[in-house]
């Protein structure tokens, strides 16, 4: 049961006769705080009793725990949190730090994590806009000034961040990180699987040139590169089959770009995976602009399942990943990997992408 903390009373509200849980009243007059003793006094507990309420509620009997909480709202004892820092407890914060904070994909992700995090009755802090060592370093000191629980990591440079945040002695999950980092927690999806699953529908198609649309050279681009080459290989055509094309940014323009040197090749491919689904949004402009049609000149696949890809013209088959159940895995990794009482073994969490087809795969024919 998640606990809650209610609000201390309204100015309508008769205060309660231990006081308000305020400095002062509404005469000014100076009050006691409201503390953990009167809690336990009032609910006839014992203080460990009241502190297992508060920071383990699975460990008090269900009974027990709303008599607790039933007192809390009624005297409307408030935790200090400042109060809990200074005496060694566990900060009820967690920061979510990231790269790419604009796209839709770190979006799906920081909501896996609040979920879990509002589920434990924790606060998530936003730090945004890593993206070099001094912003990092920036959004570290924030991390620790604040002495938070931890923090989820999220497409970040993996090296250079792990070494400060181990420096710093605060705890981390890596996220959307598939590689095993020595005595730390992470969460990826398997895009190479992604990869291989995207081609190989493609191939099944019957089609035998194709292109790949990659973005910045990072871990998950190359993993679907790698995965969509291993399909052209398994299926006896040579390396030439897939011609690959590198984009500098996951962008509508950066696709648009990509679309024009499509057009512009010797031999125009009948079939083009893009590791993003804006580079496939933008491709698919420039064909159209062309006068070519998605699918039946030209199929196309794209990457993470936006919300676009389902409601698009010709409706883009692509890769989901499940972003928000890789949120809930980091967030809890973190959570038990924090926690003051439990025996903690790091984990690595791989998930599998799914390809979900649609339209801009299957021609008239098929439909």
């Amino acid at each position: 049961m998640a606990r809650q903390t209610p609000a201390a009373p309204s100015s309508a509200t008769q205060a309660p006769e231990c006081g308000l849980n305020s400095a002062t009243d509404r005469a000014g007059v100076a009050r006691r705080r409201i503390g953990i003793k009167d809690v336990a006094r009032e609910a006839g507990v014992s203080l460990g009793t009241v502190s297992n309420v508060l920071n383990r509620p699975e460990i008090v009997a269900e009974s027990t725990r709303r008599r607790v909480l039933g007192v809390i709202g009624s005297i409307g004892y408030v935790r200090a949190e400042g109060a809990r820092q200074l005496h060694g407890l566990t900060s009820r914060v967690i920061a979510v730090l990231g790269l790419d904070v604009a796209g839709a994909h770190f979006s799906a992700l920081t909501t896996g994590v609040q979920q879990t995090a509002r589920e434990a009755d924790l606060g998530v802090m936003m730090c945004t806009g890593a993206s070099d060592a001094e912003e990092e370093s920036r959004q570290l000191a924030l991390i620790t000034a604040h002495q938070l629980r931890g923090a989820v990591l999220i497409g970040t440079e993996v090296s250079r961040t792990v070494a400060a945040f181990r420096q710093y002695a605060v705890p981390f999950v890596m996220a959307d990180h598939c590689a095993a980092e020595p005595a730390t927690c992470s969460v990826g999806v398997d895009d190479v699987a992604g990869g291989f699953a995207a081609v190989r529908h493609l191939l099944e198609q019957g089609h035998r040139t194709l292109a790949y649309v990659g973005g910045p050279d990072r871990t998950p681009m190359r993993d679907r590169r790698t995965g969509a080459r291993r399909a052209v290989s398994r299926s006896g055509l040579s390396s030439a089959s897939l011609h690959e094309l590198a984009c500098p940014a996951l962008t509508v323009s950066a696709g648009n770009d990509a679309g024009h040197r499509i057009l512009g090749l010797p031999v125009r491919p009948t079939a083009v995976f893009c590791g993003d689904d804006l580079l496939a949004l933008g491709v698919m402009q420039v064909l159209y602009e062309a006068g070519l049609k998605v699918p039946d000149d030209i199929a196309m696949v794209g990457y993470d399942d936006l919300e676009f890809a389902a409601s698009a013209v010709v409706p883009l088959t692509t890769v989901r990943r499940p972003a928000v159940a890789m949120g809930r895995h980091a967030g809890r990794l973190l959570i038990e990997h924090t926690a003051l009482d439990a025996g903690h073994e790091h984990a690595h969490v791989i998930l599998q992408p799914e390809l979900v087809v649609r339209r801009s795969t299957l021609p008239s024919t098929a439909l």
